[in-house]
């Protein structure tokens, strides 16, 4: 393998139930930036079925080229046809860089993809740059249970893989005005071939909303004391129209599901408001909201980390605070109502 034969980087597109998902654009977000300071094109590769009316999408979002495979048998994620077809397309175009979203799709496709071209790929980034001289991509995770961050690099093989979390980066500006290309590529049918069936999809209803798509998360933490306590977060959020969030110590403690944890080892979430109740502030919990828009800080300790990150801090009792924006809340939504 001679390195300098691979140019480029590459995204994953995902799309769920035929529509493009969102995290193809926050990894175009990845992707572009590397690419500027590589100086090469920024290529997406997207799988799946009857996508060619949404795929000019990914060039406006930043994109240089859009490789396309459409086939029924793509419809749905699938492992056999999907690593057949990325393998076939790395090694016949050679990326530098290929780098997919850490969303159950990205972690079950890389890991196969990387053992069959045989090269290094590093799991839930949470930061990527790229060594200018040596071309190498920094891959920054978290390490030792999120209190070291490692960052990696693969010297010896080509692509350079990696995931980086959901919600890490914001998409682009959409431009309508960009230019690109768009190549629809065919393989023979023995590519779509499975040695699985999908027999039906039953969608999680344990959340109201994946906290990692909500524009509003109302997080919980140890200050809550009680998992009971919970409850008035679930009303608040119901009343902004958002999701209920958690620090790993209120997952713990088993007062809410692992879904709803958020920080290196739950999940990264970039809302326009999050509001923090009860929680300290560990570094691996601000790794997971800091890139909120607005964050609003409910802690009786002024000391509290959390303080630090937030635009608003409200120092006191929690248990008086929330049950007073809940009550005006109620009233705001009841004379609206009355207006109708």
């Amino acid at each position: 393998m001679k390195l300098e034969e691979y140019r480029g980087v590459w995204t994953l597109g995902e799309q769920r139930d035929g529509r493009i998902h969102t995290v193809s654009y926050e990894l175009l977000a990845w992707g572009r930036s590397l690419a500027d300071k590589l100086g090469v094109e920024l290529a997406t590769v997207i799988l799946g079925h009857n996508l060619a009316d949404q795929v000019q999408e990914l060039i406006y979002r930043g994109a240089d080229k859009v490789y396309v495979v459409d086939h029924p048998a793509l419809a749905h994620f699938s492992v056999d046809p999907y690593a057949r077809v990325l393998t076939a397309l790395v090694r016949e175009y050679r990326p530098e860089i290929f780098i997919a979203s850490a969303t159950t799709t990205g972690r079950t496709i890389m890991p196969v993809l990387a053992a069959k071209l045989r090269t290094g790929l590093t799991a839930d980034c949470t930061g990527l740059d790229v060594d200018v001289e040596s071309r190498q991509l920094l891959q920054t995770r978290p390490a030792i249970g999120g209190n070291v961050m490692a960052t990696i690099i693969t010297p010896n093989h080509r692509p350079a893989m990696a995931t980086v979390r959901p919600k890490s980066r914001r998409p682009l500006p959409r431009d309508a005005s960009r230019k690109g290309e768009i190549i629809f590529k065919r393989f023979d049918e023995k590519m779509f071939e499975s040695r699985t069936r999908r027999l039906g999809f039953i969608r999680d209803e344990t959340a109201e909303s994946p906290v990692q798509d909500a524009d509003v998360v109302v997080a919980g933490g140890k200050g809550l004391k009680d998992g009971r306590n919970f409850d008035m977060l679930f009303e608040l959020a119901e009343l902004l129209g958002g999701a209920v969030g958690a620090s790993r110590m209120a997952v713990d403690m088993g007062w809410i599901p692992y879904s709803h944890q958020i920080g290196l080892s739950g999940k990264t979430v970039t809302p326009r408001l999050y509001l923090a109740i009860g929680i300290s502030g560990a570094v691996q919990h601000l790794a997971g909201m800091s890139s909120s828009e607005v964050i609003v800080a409910i802690n009786k300790d002024p000391d509290a980390n959390i303080f630090k990150v937030s635009d608003f801090g409200i120092i006191g009792d929690l248990f008086e605070i929330v049950p007073l924006l809940i009550k005006r809340l109620r009233e705001i939504k009841g004379k609206e109502g009355e207006g109708k």
